[in-house]
């Protein structure tokens, strides 16, 4: 497979989207007077082949000061396979198989995570506990980070692990465990955060329905040495939304988590956690935006962060459609600026961010263009100032599709996301020049 970086203008087929409604994310009930952006999209984008293989599905992105990691899921007959290459001076590694199960749980919204260090690369997949839909494990692998030379094919090479197949968490329940998030943290070690279910055990969560019976879901967090070992178990909120994704982001006084809250009144905002001074502080709301909601939207945030300085973005429909905001902190999450609204009107979210540095980051979301769904990428800075959007591709709101990926790499922003290509997903795979934002 030729995996050279191609220099053409990225230009995918035009898909016919046909929108699939999460809850409330797309009705509009209120007439009151929105903010709307008036820009004319341009296309400055380019393909970085990947190699990756057709039915290939859920992209991770994890990027470091001189290497691109990418992961994926594949599945055949009844066996999913969890898949990484890395990407140096303009060449892909080989693509190396982490994992393998029959009985893994494969979601469009709750995938894989990789990260990695100089010496360490940790990932994470979902494996079935019990028969129930939503009871699952979080398993992690830990394995030496070696850098391959460049690869001419996508021959599969094993791993040298360091600890395989392990258990992030320790409750035993037959549960949900999920949502998780990892990066380099002290030491050659790996913070990681997830949403763990262990007190919900009885509760009806078909459709991920306003839950009765059992406790709630809660937010938590650990540390993943280089020696395997799983250290600093801590409950970080003992109730939040069920199924939207994590966030995690180090700042220069420790790691900062966004995700998407949940008060005893169904209020579904995003919050931040955050360590500093030695402890965990409160959660403190972003935006309160006052969405209230009796269901999970499935659709979280995404945060990053330069030494103290903070970028959260998320999605809302709190005003009855679908909106996609961005706010800033300088003194490492204690305070927020205003939120700034960068959609153009009933954006359907699955975001992500990225801090270009200490004033300015750069935003992925989805949001209809006409009757297409559209994948849009955009540079704001702490004072709301807005750059130019560019389109990254057309594709679909279909779950299938699931959620854009956003890293840097050098001076480039790289792009992934699953195309549905028939009946066999791709994943494809583009690099925006940080300049041409």
């Amino acid at each position: 497979m030729n995996a050279m970086l191609m220099t053409q203008v990225f230009n995918l087929s035009v898909l016919v989207c046909t929108l699939t409604l999460f809850v409330s994310c797309k009705e509009n009930t209120s007439n009151e007077s929105k903010e709307t952006n008036t820009w004319n999209p341009v296309s400055n984008v380019q393909i970085l082949s990947n190699p990756s293989e057709v039915n290939s599905q859920v992209p991770r992105l994890f990027g470091t000061e001189d290497a691109l990691y990418v992961s994926w899921i594949t599945t055949t007959d009844t066996v999913s396979s969890l898949h990484y290459a890395s990407y140096q001076n303009e060449r892909w590694s080989d693509v190396h198989t982490v994992a393998e199960g029959s009985d893994w749980f494969v979601n469009w919204a709750d995938f894989p995570a990789i990260s990695a260090n100089k010496e360490t690369i940790l990932t994470s997949h979902l494996q079935k506990s019990a028969d129930e839909t939503y009871s699952y494990d979080v398993k992690l692998n830990l394995f030496r980070n070696h850098l391959p030379s460049p690869a001419v094919d996508s021959t599969k090479r094993n791993v040298q692990f360091i600890k395989e197949d392990f258990i992030l968490h320790n409750d035993g329940t037959k549960s949900e465990h999920g949502f998780v998030s990892m990066m380099p943290y002290q030491e050659d070690s790996f913070f990681v955060t997830w949403l763990d279910g262990r007190h919900t055990v009885g509760n009806s969560h078909a459709n991920h329905e306003h839950q009765t019976d059992g406790g709630a879901m809660t937010l938590r967090s650990a540390v993943v040495p280089a020696t395997g070992e799983i250290a600093q178990r801590t409950e970080l909120d003992a109730r939040v939304c069920d199924c939207c994704q994590t966030s995690a982001a180090l700042t220069d006084n420790g790691p900062i988590v966004a995700y998407r809250d949940r008060s005893e009144g169904e209020i579904r905002d995003i919050s931040i956690v955050r360590f500093a001074d030695g402890k965990w502080h409160s959660p403190q709301t972003i935006g309160d935006d006052q969405w209230k909601i009796a269901g999970c939207p499935v659709n979280g945030p995404s945060i990053d962060a330069k030494n103290k300085n903070v970028a959260v973005a998320w999605f809302t429909a709190a005003r009855g459609e679908g909106e996609v905001n961005v706010a800033f902190s300088n003194d490492a999450g204690l305070s927020f600026s205003q939120a700034y609204r960068i959609d153009t009107g009933n954006a359907t979210g699955r975001v992500a961010v990225r801090m270009l540095d200490e004033k300015q980051a750069a935003v992925l979301w989805m949001q209809p263009k006409g009757q297409e769904e559209v994948i849009y990428l955009m540079k704001i800075d702490v004072l709301g100032e807005k750059g130019t959007p560019i389109i990254i591709a057309e594709t679909s709101s279909d779950r299938a599709s699931g959620f854009p990926q956003l890293a840097q790499y050098r001076d480039d922003l790289i792009v992934a996301f699953t195309q549905i290509e028939e009946t066999q997903p791709k994943i494809v795979t583009v690099r925006v020049a940080i300049d041409a934002l």
